[in-house]
């Protein structure tokens, strides 16, 4: 989680010894000024082209930045005031949360049914270059603000994935859309007790939205409800502490915050006794839930209150503070971390990693050292070393591969789709009879499809069953939207998802498995 709760502050440059401090120690530090000095003056003096101390002192402050941790960052005083219209709603987005690795800016979670997410983009995708201009060496924030502007306005952008040696590229063009108002959709019963109700992320109104979301569920006979923050890369500290009281009685800790400053060191609990406290609750996470997701599924899990199910989350859970530099660009600096209620740090360890070692073990842990030394308020065993380790592992589902954007892009999954959906009846029982022709879909969407990519991409594409029976759901989940509505879709995706029927599965041993070890 990136706290970013604290006002901003005036940030001086002026580097000095702290009070207190030993005369060697002052002298040391007077050295290192020194030689940091004599080497900006010889690069003005000698180097071949002509350098500025403004340029040489800013890429020094980026420099020592991003030797700090993964997640500090520097950005200027145009991108700083473009970012605050950014996030107040005045610019329009693809729907792409960016985090920086290796030098790339790497997607780290896609905005379901937003612009991206229907071009095909996923998360671990790494953008090159925005409408033909190279990205290289720029922050995910800057990349973040190229991607956004006008409303309606289509941007091309180009993509690597796979390993950096040798990587697959593809550009699709997407058009900007502001995002949605609410965090919280579909919400729908799956079963004859259970709700269900994805969370995407967490804003001003996720709290309130969610209870609504649950509420309705109750009216329709839910007595036990499944909570998918898959995805879900984080947001607002106050919504996540919001959103935990909603399951939590008063006064319940949430997380602590812990840093150098006192001022850092924080308890967030409940304010009220939730009134969804005494509800079943299953939670759903995966390797691309970060941030307040982790807080709030790792709170949940340590308190006992939910069972947690999936793959390890991100782990990136850390307290941020904003400085303003004289000349009006801003610091964001990482002043603390956040801290489970029973101790588990969420943040995997950075010290001693490359940035990109560092992206590449997200959702792993990462710390063999720190593992199984925590206990839930029952005593159950918990996992640390970074991310949130679920109750329940589930297997990971493939992603499609590069050709699969490529033909998103170039629309041979929707006209495929299209022409199926129009050939079946508009009516309940046709779309029932379509949740319930799995066997068909492999004749009527996949094979077509597949086709398609072959002659007009000319790949010689043959995809093993785990993928042809990820390609073929999603396809599914298309002609259920285009004949029936979005609504449809949303239950069609969510019947047919196999972490979701998992999750539900296990309510029958919910109690038994939320136990303590000694009963």
């Amino acid at each position: 989680m990136i706290l970013r709760f604290r006002p901003a502050c005036a940030f001086l440059l002026l580097i000095v010894a702290a009070p207190g401090e030993s005369s060697a120690v002052q002298r040391a530090a007077y050295e290192e000024l020194q030689t940091f000095s004599a080497v900006l003056n010889h690069i003005r003096l000698n180097h071949a082209d002509t350098v500025t101390y403004a340029h040489m002192v800013k890429a020094a402050i980026v420099g020592v930045l991003r030797s700090l941790d993964p997640h500090s960052y520097y950005l200027s005083r145009a991108d700083w005031e473009r970012r605050s219209a950014l996030e107040r709603g005045e610019l329009a987005t693809i729907g792409l949360t960016l985090v920086t690795a290796g030098g790339a800016a790497t997607v780290l979670a896609v905005a379901r049914g937003g612009p991206a997410d229907r071009r095909g983009v996923l998360p671990g995708d790494r953008v090159v270059a925005v409408d033909d201009t190279t990205v290289a060496g720029m922050t995910a924030e800057e990349v973040a603000l190229r991607l956004a502007g006008d409303d309606g306005v289509r941007v091309r952008v180009r993509v690597e994935r796979g390993p950096r040696l040798a990587p697959d590229t593809v550009t699709v063009t997407v058009k900007r859309e502001f995002e949605k108002s609410s965090t919280v959709g579909p919400a729908l019963m799956i079963a004859p007790a259970t709700g269900y109700v994805r969370l995407s992320g967490f804003e001003q109104s996720s709290s309130r939205d969610l209870a609504k979301a649950i509420e309705r569920l109750e009216s329709a006979g839910a007595s036990r409800l499944v909570l998918d923050l898959r995805g879900n890369p984080g947001g607002s500290v106050v919504s996540a502490v919001e959103v935990a009281s909603l399951f939590l009685p008063r006064g319940a800790l949430v997380f602590r915050t812990v840093g150098r400053k006192s001022d850092a060191n924080e308890e967030y609990v409940t304010g009220r006794a939730g009134p969804f406290r005494d509800l079943p609750l299953m939670i759903l996470i995966d390797r691309h839930s970060a941030s307040a997701a982790e807080a709030l599924s790792g709170c949940l899990q340590d308190q006992d209150r939910a069972l947690v199910l999936g793959r390890t989350s991100f782990g990136k859970a850390l307290m941020q503070s904003v400085f303003l530099l004289p000349d009006g660009d801003v610091v964001w600096l990482t002043v603390g971390r956040v801290i489970t209620p029973s101790g588990r740090s969420i943040q995997r360890p950075f010290r001693g990693l490359g940035v990109e070692q560092y992206r590449s073990l997200a959702g792993t842990g990462s710390d063999p050292a720190d593992t199984i030394v925590y206990r839930t308020t029952a005593g159950r065993l918990m996992r640390g070393g970074g991310g949130i380790v679920p109750d329940v592992e589930l297997p990971r589902r493939p992603d499609p591969p590069t050709w699969w954007t490529a033909a998103v892009d170039s629309g041979y999954g929707v006209a495929v789709a299209d022409s199926v959906a129009h050939t079946l009846l508009a009516n309940a029982a046709g779309r029932d009879d379509w949740l319930a022709a799995t066997d068909a879909w492999e004749a009527m969407l996949v094979v077509p499809f597949l086709q398609r990519v072959r002659e007009g991409l000319g790949l010689d594409v043959r995809p093993e069953a785990e993928l042809r029976a990820t390609i073929a759901r999603r396809l599914a989940v298309r002609v259920a939207a285009v004949r029936w509505g979005p609504e449809a879709a949303d239950r069609f995706g969510v019947a047919t998802d196999l972490d979701v029927r998992t999750a539900t599965a296990h309510f029958e041993r919910l109690p038994a498995l939320l136990a303590s070890p000694t009963n």
